[in-house]
């Protein structure tokens, strides 16, 4: 169901104004043929998404920064809470990931001449599966409908969501 370039109301495929606001519709068909000259745009994107599907693609690990960003751009989702919320957290929760990766794994790792327990020179590596483990456990979470605020990065997605909501 294609959604208003304007307010997000749900309108038909043919309808050229949205019957809410009035606002013309780009995607409807009075043209040559259907899809000619038509553009890509974020909400051909996401319009046929649901809520609970378009949070379970920003969890998916090391992609879902992607389509945090389609749902963060999209008219559709400006004004459900919830959805930007899990867009946040998801890519709050990737950038955590590059921070490990880049800064502590290289940091943390010990040379091998200096410890005989192998575990030893692994901490970046279990910080890594710490985030991976938790993608997995929001992806979980936000399947089931519940809505999981994850320590430090939920309370900032949180911030970051009731913000952006104008």
């Amino acid at each position: 169901m294609p959604y208003c370039v304007q307010c997000g109301n749900g309108v038909g495929g043919s309808d050229r104004f949205c019957g809410k606001c009035g606002t013309a519709q780009l995607g409807a068909t009075s043209g040559p043929g259907p899809g000619f000259g038509k553009q890509f745009r974020t909400d051909q994107f996401v319009g046929g998404l649901t809520n609970r599907n378009a949070a379970l693609l920003c969890y998916i690990p090391w992609l879902g920064w992607i389509a945090a960003i389609f749902v963060l751009a999209s008219d559709r989702f400006r004004h459900d809470r919830q959805v930007r919320f899990h867009a946040f957290q998801g890519l709050y929760l990737f950038v955590t990931w590059m921070i490990v990766d880049w800064v502590f794994v290289p940091m943390l790792s010990i040379p091998e001449r200096f410890y005989e327990h192998p575990m030893l020179g692994m901490p970046g590596h279990l910080l890594q599966l710490v985030i991976f483990c938790a993608w997995i456990f929001m992806l979980i979470k936000v399947s089931h409908g519940e809505d999981f605020h994850l320590p430090v990065l939920g309370e900032m997605a949180e911030r970051s969501a009731s913000e952006q909501r104008t």
